[in-house]
């Protein structure tokens, strides 16, 4: 039976059933150097039979190969509606390498994902690089710059996507300085002052964000119950 062959070897789930696939990290933020990884990240349909066993379908899996994540189709629209930063920059990726009609139709819903949501958790993720880096400076005297840089490039995401309603994952104009804190180029202080005009910055666009309040979860759910059943059909 294909459903207990899968679950037997989920990376099929990825290699046979894969709906989208892109690149992610620096090479996707414009920020990639000589001895970057190329981070692969994608949505795999699991058919529809193998839910209806007791044993079901992995949410997630990773590999095969290295720096390789994959989220079943349900689970990564639960993610993107609940704002999950790492699940919306996936959809708003430069770099796919796959998108059959199921990933086209799911590209087409980026919009529904996006709410005003995105203030508190792209918040929350800076506030976990935050104290990591407070921790390397506790610990070493200095921050790992790489972890600062990443921090600065989702702040200025977050402002961004507050300010015009669109997530756009290449950092474009800011490439340059944000190379520059990886080299260490600028101080902890400049950084600081930087991130606190970016704070500002963001809490201004959250008051007045084209935003909607909450996301389409309407719209994502019938693409979702569509999915399933033309996939129970085959």
């Amino acid at each position: 039976m294909h459903s207990s062959h899968s679950l037997r070897s989920p990376h099929s789930l990825v290699t046979e059933h894969t709906v989208y696939s892109c690149v992610m990290g620096s090479r996707a933020f414009g920020l990639a150097t000589e001895d970057s990884d190329t981070d692969r990240r994608g949505v795999f349909l699991a058919p529809t039979p193998m839910f209806w066993g007791f044993t079901k379908p992995p949410t997630h899996i990773e590999g095969p190969g290295e720096e390789r994540f994959s989220w079943e189709l349900e689970r990564f629209c639960e993610l993107a509606l609940r704002a999950n930063p790492t699940v919306l920059e996936c959809l708003h990726s430069p770099l796919v390498e796959r998108a059959d009609a199921t990933g086209r139709e799911l590209l087409s819903l980026r919009g529904a994902f996006l709410s005003r949501q995105v203030h508190q958790t792209f918040a929350g993720y800076a506030a976990g690089h935050l104290s990591k880096v407070a921790a390397d400076i506790k610990a070493n005297g200095t921050p790992r710059w790489k972890r600062v840089m990443h921090l600065l490039r989702l702040t200025l995401s977050c402002r961004d996507l507050l300010r015009t309603g669109r997530l756009v994952v290449e950092t474009g104009e800011h490439r340059e300085r944000l190379l520059a804190v990886r080299r260490g180029e600028l101080s902890w202080a400049e950084v600081e002052s930087w991130l606190a005009v970016l704070h500002r910055e963001t809490e201004a666009a959250a008051a007045s964000t084209p935003l909607p309040a909450e996301p389409d979860r309407a719209r994502v759910e019938d693409f979702l119950i569509r999915t399933r059943r033309a996939s129970a059909a085959i």
